[in-house]
């Protein structure tokens, strides 16, 4: 279940469609209800916020939303998007984090969600993060 104040138009989330997941695209919010309209490989539909989930940041999220990999010498793994870094100190391990853009540094000490990385793309580059 996602926190109806953590969405915004863009993000990619997992909805619940009668028993399915299926990732969607955030494209619309109805304050007033509180309901979130997903579009999904199928349909748009609208969706209460206990209906949709988080989807876990993995390597291939990153390469979905247009990220290079690269390697460093020291076990480190960097992911680049232009000048937007992502940055693993352990290789494959997601619950620790940087993120940084220009002088924008960011240290995350839990896993986050694809929602979540667009949500801080956003904050700091003023530009969407949409799959590549």
């Amino acid at each position: 279940m996602l926190k109806f104040s953590d969405l915004k138009p863009g993000d990619i989330v997992m909805a619940n469609n009668e028993g399915q997941l299926e990732e969607g695209t955030v494209t619309d919010l109805n304050r007033e209800d509180k309901e979130v309209c997903v579009e999904t490989a199928v349909q748009e539909f609208w969706f209460k916020p206990e209906d949709l989930y988080p989807i876990p940041l993995t390597e291939e999220q990153l390469l979905k939303l247009g990220f290079e990999r690269s390697e460093n010498g020291d076990g480190t793994v960097k992911y680049k998007k232009d000048s937007f870094r992502v940055q693993l100190p352990v290789k494959g391990n997601f619950n620790e984090m940087e993120i940084w853009w220009r002088e924008d540094r960011r240290h995350l000490r839990a896993p986050i969600a694809v929602h979540e990385l667009q949500n801080h793309y956003y904050q700091m580059t003023k530009v969407e993060l949409n799959p590549a």
